[in-house]
């Protein structure tokens, strides 16, 4: 049976050419560590891991590369912004779209003393502007919102967020986890004070390694939620102040990382315009495919416009769970059902608790593959 892989959403697949074999020929051929050894090896992978820190400086436009930050993933990002800045008496705005990478440490931090407010979006995933300013507070510390929902794949005007925020002097935390790679996400254009990436997804790298860009004034507010050892002033029991390392404890994902190096060099090379271009071409594609039925409700906007290629189904007077197993168990065609660790977003959008089949197509991903997913509905349906 073929394999159609259509969980771009959670993890990407196949990854960018070559990120395998970076990693292989790292564990294999290299293998020594980083800022914690004196000879020339462990120098020269020094000079490796700063090249991909400039690549995602290149990436999002960023001139700090010190500023740009290794964790395991973006929920490890998120946890150290949202947890390291909060005190006792600040306030924080996010939205009701939210994947549980935000919503789990803003529930967490009420438990610390810190308020919270959800600004509302409407069943389409669209974030009220109006509703969201009106939240703000003299105490308001910051805004930490999603970029592309990764139930409905409705995206959030960012750049109109972070305009308010510069009118209020908020800090501004974006959640990329779902358009990195794929959108243009300018942080000088936009005013984003920190932008939290995972690898493993539109940046086509390997899982376990992601990170942040951070400004200056932000880091400074940050306590850091891990500490540790950094190869760096090992004479203090004190975590240093200065960055990369204020954030890096313990021994980093280097394979993680120069894989994601690898998979930088083929995004920059292929322009993110042309990726983004091909995705959401297969994204209408599929929209178009199954438009008109009375057997399918279509969760969030009905075209590509203002959404990243994610589209949620929910059939009607069936069972999500089955449709989506008789999809691979049939046509071997890969989708995910149920809530995407995402209940507030699925309550936003009135598919809570049943969920839905999210289709999430990737840059590889062909229109052969769109016709023979739409053929594949269409039969299950008809039975």
């Amino acid at each position: 049976m073929r394999r159609v892989y259509l969980d771009n959403g959670s993890t990407s697949y196949p990854k960018a050419p070559g990120v395998g074999k970076t990693m292989m020929e790292f564990i294999e051929d290299v293998g020594c560590n980083v800022g914690r050894g004196g000879y020339k090896l462990s120098y020269s992978l020094a000079e490796r891991i700063i090249n991909a820190r400039e690549k995602l400086c290149r990436l999002f436009n960023f001139d700090k590369v010190s500023n740009v930050i290794f964790t395991p993933n973006v929920t490890y990002s998120l946890n150290f912004l949202i947890a390291g800045l909060l005190k006792p008496g600040d306030h924080v705005i996010t939205s009701s779209m939210e994947h549980n990478a935000v919503a789990r440490p803003i529930e967490e931090a009420k438990n610390r003393g810190i308020e919270v407010d959800i600004a509302y979006c409407n069943n389409k995933g669209e974030l009220d502007l109006s509703h969201f300013e009106s939240l703000i507070q003299s105490n308001t510390k910051a805004v930490v919102m999603l970029h592309g929902s990764n139930v409905s794949g409705t995206l959030m005007p960012v750049e109109k967020v972070a305009s308010i925020c510069e009118k209020y002097d908020i800090y501004f935390i974006l959640d990329a986890a779902q358009t990195a790679g794929v959108f243009d996400l300018d942080m000088k254009k936009i005013k984003i004070d920190a932008l939290a990436f995972t690898g493993h997804k539109g940046l086509l790298g390997p899982q376990g390694i992601g990170g942040f860009l951070i400004e200056d004034k932000l880091a400074e507010s940050i306590t850091p939620i891990i500490q540790g050892g950094t190869g760096s002033i090992s004479d203090s029991l004190d975590m240093p102040d200065f960055l990369p390392d204020k954030f890096e404890s313990g021994t980093l994902n280097i394979p993680g990382i120069l894989g994601l190096s690898t998979a930088l060099d083929y995004i920059l090379d292929k322009g993110i315009d042309n990726i983004r271009k091909r995705e959401l071409r297969l994204t209408e594609l599929f929209l178009e495919g199954i438009k008109n039925r009375d057997d399918i409700t279509v969760i969030g906007l009905d075209t590509v416009d203002n959404r990243c290629a994610i589209v949620s189904l929910d059939f009607i007077n069936r069972d999500n769970a089955e449709l989506a197993f008789r999809l691979d168990d049939e046509y071997g065609i890969m989708t995910r059902c149920g809530l995407h660790c995402a209940p507030m977003a699925h309550k936003t959008l009135g598919t809570f608790p049943k969920g839905t089949v999210r289709f999430a197509f990737g840059h590889f991903n062909t229109e052969e593959e769109i016709y023979y997913t739409i053929d594949a509905i269409e039969k299950i349906l008809a039975l």
